[in-house]
């Protein structure tokens, strides 16, 4: 199947999955003899636990299987033998996803693509890479280095997370702001729909006739299929980056300094920003140099040519300048400026290292409502009596607070969860969107109820069953169901909270 002959053949029924564990392992055993290897079939609760969670540690489940394919056939082979036993299936990269997108299900198999991590072929001329969905995230702009091109989106982690994991959550990164997410950089996947059946979504001439369907499986959280390959654009290192280290002593001044640089009609390689808890904590852990007693620092980078960045350079410390820095800083040589991203690489463990535990949203608002949520996480600090340490994204008004709690405390994870989910209420509130990045998964799933009405979540819902009329792959995940709303909405209400249909509408 393609997107240029989308009529699929009839799907096979499913048949009912057996009743009880044991009975669906022996059945799935016998249904993939012969043609996935036996070391490929995890079935022990010791193989399975260590898949049992994502980035999102906070909720576990071990999974009734775990299969490792080695090859798109046996990728095709699990998902054939899976939909005819009835059992779901959720596919699985790195497990760095912060929302739980690759939770398992006692009743379900997780699909393991992490050996299949091999690139196909890398051509400078066309300035594309051909990839398998288990190859890492840093290993592609590696592999390019000696053509002079790398690959752009680069999230916190990419030493570890693979493409097909970005492809999943259309991941960003400090330098999406002028490069795009991963959906402004793949061109083409390709996969097996929920039956097995070959499907391939995109072209490498960077646009199709018809519904831009690459656009809809770029984000789509696994749902819609499970993808093997992945064709990305490559483009040329720049030849020169340098980085400014802009403090400042309110954070009121940092946000409107965001905007103004925007205003300017400045659009940064990198535009990050860190309020005083996290840049302390942050200094503590890698020694970037930053300056511990500003209220928020920006980290506003530059690059091409060298008399491109000595002009942007200019430009922009006189813009950051006019919004009221105190100090700034540029680095003076390629150590430096890695020197001063490290810290900003770094933010999550570096919270890890503060705090027994710590749970990491992700929303967005509009870049000149930035110092107004800053502001509003202090009051609900106070609220809920747990401390929370912020870095943003600045440029795309992508946000990352770190809520800080102890989860051998007894409601100290009720209340993290609480904040964060007012966060993501205000971030609506603001006309902003409860993800940037990290996906809805299942940490989110409750917040969709606040930004979407009951009609836009049926047609998330009819298009999801077109590619999957079963609800078979990652179930559970991204789409609430009506009575979950419900119930949430009452649990708001009961709270003396703001209920999700009173909220503004954007």
């Amino acid at each position: 199947m393609s997107t240029s002959s989308v009529a699929a053949s009839p799907q096979t029924q499913p048949q009912a999955a057996p009743a009880d564990a044991a009975g669906a392992r022996a059945a799935l055993v016998a249904a993939l003899a012969g043609q996935l290897p036996a070391h490929a079939l995890l079935l022990r609760d010791d193989e399975t636990t260590p898949y049992e969670c994502d980035g999102l540690a906070a909720y576990r489940q071990r999974p009734l299987a775990v299969c490792l394919p080695e090859n798109e056939q046996q990728v095709a082979a699990v998902l054939r033998a899976c939909h005819a036993l009835g059992l779901p299936v959720v596919a699985r990269g790195a497990g760095t996803g912060l929302s739980g997108g690759a939770l398992p299900l006692a009743d379900g198999v997780t699909l393991s693509l992490a050996r299949l991590n091999r690139i196909q072929s890398i051509d400078p001329v066309a300035r594309v890479a051909v990839v398998q969905s288990g190859v890492r995230n840093l290993a592609i702009s590696e592999a390019a280095a000696r053509h002079g091109l790398y690959y752009a989106p680069d999230p916190s982690s990419q030493i570890a997370c693979t493409i097909g994991g970005n492809v999943a959550e259309n991941s960003g990164g400090v330098h999406c702001l002028k490069y795009g997410l991963t959906v402004h950089n793949v061109l083409q996947v390709r996969g097996f729909t929920v039956d097995g059946e070959p499907i391939t979504v995109g072209n490498l001439a960077g646009d199709s006739a018809g519904p831009d369907l690459l656009a809809a499986v770029i984000g789509s959280e696994g749902m819609l299929m499970v993808v093997t390959e992945v064709v990305v654009r490559l483009i040329p290192r720049p030849q020169l980056a340098r980085c400014i280290m802009a403090s400042f002593d309110d954070l009121r001044k940092a946000g409107d300094a965001v905007a103004g640089l925007i205003a300017a009609g400045i659009i940064p390689a990198g535009l990050e920003m860190m309020d005083k808890p996290m840049t302390i904590a942050a200094e503590a852990f890698v020694h970037a140099g930053y300056d511990c007693e500003a209220a928020a620092i920006l980290l506003c980078e530059s690059d091409g040519t060298p008399e491109e960045v000595a002009e942007e350079i200019e430009h922009m410390t006189r813009v950051l300048q006019g919004c009221g820095a105190t100090a700034i800083a540029v680095s003076r040589d390629e150590a430096e400026r890695l020197r001063f991203w490290s810290g900003r690489k770094n933010a999550f463990p570096a919270s890890g290292r503060i705090s027994p535990d710590y749970y990491c949203m992700d929303g967005t608002i509009p870049r000149k409502r930035i110092a107004d949520m800053l502001l509003a996480i202090q009051e609900m600090e106070r609220e809920f009596d747990l401390r929370c340490v912020n870095v943003f994204h600045a440029g795309d008004g992508n946000l990352h607070p770190l809520i800080l709690f102890d989860a051998n405390q007894s409601d100290q994870m009720e209340r993290a969860e609480a904040f964060g989910a007012k966060i993501l209420e205000t971030c609506v509130e603001m006309g902003g969107s409860i993800t940037g990045e990290h996906g809805v998964g299942v940490e989110k799933i409750n917040s969709m109820c606040v930004q979407f009405s009951p009609e836009e979540r049926e047609q998330f819902l009819a298009f999801r069953r077109a590619f999957d009329p079963g609800e078979q792959l990652n179930p559970g995940k991204n789409i609430p169901s009506h009575a979950r709303c419900a119930e949430y909405g009452r649990m708001h209400v009961r709270a003396g909270q703001l209920a999700f249909a009173e909220l503004p509408r954007f």
